[in-house]
C-alpha cells in the first residue's frame, strides 16, 4: 500500500474520490432540499447562504440535485463495473486459458463489438432499449465488457504456462480451480486498474447519454441531465452549468488517476 500512496497519480485520485464519496455518504442521510421538487423560491438565483450553488430555472436547489446526481453516477458506475467485470473477466479467462477455438470465437465477438466507437454503441443500444436508468446500466455494461475481456485474456495467456500452474495440473487440479483460485488472484492489480478506468468511462458515458436525452429520465437528477437543462439558461445563469460540469470532471478525473496510478505501480 505504501507504494500506491507514494504514487502522485493514485494519491491525487484517491483524495478526489474520497471527497466525492463523502458527498455521496452525506446525501444518503441529508439533503438541503428535495432535489426533484419545484419551489417558489427565486429561479436562477445566484449562490447564496440559503442555496449554496444557486437554483435552476424551476427553483430547485442545485446543490441538492448535484448531491443526488453523484448518487446516480456512483450507482451506475458500480453496477456497470460489477456486471461488465464479471462477464468480461469470465470470457477473457476462458479465452486466455483454453485458447484455440474458444479463444477465436470469443475474440471475434469482442473485435466486432469494438469496431463500434463506445459512445456510438451506447447510443445505438439506448435507441433499441429506450431511455431510463436500468437501460442505461444495461447499455454501459455491454459497452464495458471488451475492456475486461482483453485484460483477463492477456493475463491468463501470460500465466497459464507458469510453473505454479503446471504444478497444479500435475496435482490433478481442475481447470476452474486453477483459473479462479490460482491465476485470477495474480491479476488483482490489473483488474483493479481496469475497474477504476471503466468506472470513470461509465460516469462520463452516462453523463453524455443523459445530456443527449437518452440516459436517465427526468425528474431524477443526473449530472448530464443538469448540463442539458442548464444549457437553456447559460447566459442568464452560467453557474448552473459550471457546477455539474466541475463535479463530472472531478469524478471522472479521480478514478482515471487511480487507474493510472495502479498501472504505474504494477509496471515498476
Amino acid at each position: 500500500m505504501k507504494q500506491y500512496l507514494k504514487n502522485k497519480s493514485f494519491l491525487t485520485g484517491a483524495i478526489l474520490a474520497f471527497i466525492m464519496l463523502g458527498m455521496l455518504v452525506v446525501s444518503l442521510f441529508w439533503l438541503p432540499y428535495d432535489p426533484e421538487e419545484m419551489y417558489l423560491a427565486p429561479k436562477l438565483s445566484l449562490p447564496s447562504i440559503s442555496h449554496l450553488m444557486g437554483t435552476d430555472q424551476f427553483g430547485r436547489d442545485v446543490l441538492s440535485r448535484i448531491m443526488k446526481g453523484i448518487q446516480v453516477s456512483f450507482g451506475i458506475g458500480v453496477v456497470v463495473v460489477a456486471a461488465g467485470g464479471l462477464v468480461g473477466t469470465l470470457l477473457g479467462a476462458c479465452s486466455g486459458y483454453f485458447g484455440g477455438y474458444v479463444d477465436e470465437v470469443i475474440m471475434k465477438i469482442v473485435d466486432a463489438q469494438m469496431a463500434f466507437p463506445g459512445i456510438l454503441l451506447a447510443l445505438m443500444l439506448m435507441c433499441i432499449f429506450g431511455r431510463g436508468l436500468s437501460n442505461t446500466i444495461l447499455a454501459l455494461s455491454i459497452m464495458s465488457i471488451p475492456r475486461f475481456v482483453r485484460m483477463a485474456r492477456s493475463g491468463f495467456l501470460k500465466l497459464r504456462e507458469s510453473d505454479f500452474v503446471k504444478a497444479e495440473r500435475v496435482r490433478g487440479a481442475s481447470a476452474p480451480r486453477i483459473m479462479f483460485l490460482h491465476i485470477l488472484p495474480n491479476l488483482f492489480s490489473e483488474l483493479t486498474a481496469t475497474a477504476s478506468l471503466t468506472f470513470a468511462s461509465a460516469v462520463m458515458s452516462e453523463a453524455g447519454l443523459s445530456y443527449l436525452g437518452l440516459g436517465v429520465a427526468p425528474p431524477k437528477p443526473s449530472l448530464g441531465l443538469m448540463l442539458s437543462d442548464a444549457q437553456q439558461t447559460l447566459l442568464m445563469a452560467p453557474w448552473n452549468i459550471a457546477m455539474p460540469a466541475i463535479v463530472i470532471t472531478l469524478l471522472v478525473m479521480s478514478f482515471n488517476l487511480i487507474g493510472d496510478g495502479i498501472q504505474e505501480v504494477t509496471e515498476q
